[in-house]
């Protein structure tokens, strides 16, 4: 795996102590840790404002966690291409016949250590249903899901319940979406409501 943001030495330690400032500035705590697991697909929910990108990030370098996302292969092109694969980025071929779960089951069993991050909602702004990507990804590539639950009342990130997805899809979900129940994000009108 490419050196990245993460796992820079020097820098990615002072961006360590740099973001555990930040969430004590802002009042924010973490609670729990990531599993000791070289490969795993890391879900954070609800998603409701754009500040939830930069404290997930400062989540993040506050637990030592070289994760990765997944982006169009056209970011990753051109003079400034290094700059997306430092930030932990994936490129993704939109043009292949090969989806976008295939892609990035692939490149997880060509890599020693894999955590993909993914926001289930895939936006801020209120959703009936989650999508189902992060899912198929962990189930075809035979690895965990781990849930990253934004409590926003309380100003807290609960980091580190383990799910194994089953042979049943529609179960799971349910299960999933479960451990975020009654929660809110930043902006708590915005949360979706997931309920049937």
């Amino acid at each position: 795996m490419k050196t990245t943001i993460f796992n820079t030495p020097i820098l990615s330690g002072i961006f360590h102590y740099l973001a555990r400032f930040f969430l004590w500035l802002f009042g924010w705590k973490v609670e729990g840790q990531l599993p000791d697991l070289p490969k795993f697909v890391l879900i954070g929910a609800p998603h409701t404002s754009n500040w939830d990108f930069l404290i997930f990030l400062a989540v993040v370098f506050v637990l030592r966690a070289n994760v990765h996302y997944m982006g169009k292969a056209e970011l990753f092109r051109g003079p400034f291409g290094w700059f997306f694969y430092w930030c932990g980025g994936f490129p993704v071929d939109r043009t292949k016949s090969q989806g976008l779960v295939e892609q990035m089951v692939q490149l997880c069993k060509e890599s020693d250590r894999f955590i993909l991050t993914i926001a289930p909602e895939g936006t801020r702004y209120q959703v009936r249903e989650w999508k189902s990507g992060f899912y198929h990804i962990a189930r075809n590539a035979g690895i965990p899901i781990v849930l990253v639950v934004v409590d926003g009342s309380r100003k807290a990130l609960r980091v580190g319940q383990i799910f194994n997805p089953t042979e049943n899809m529609e179960g799971d979900m349910k299960t999933i979406q479960g451990f975020f129940a009654n929660m809110v994000g930043l902006k708590p009108k915005l949360t979706s409501n997931l309920s049937d």
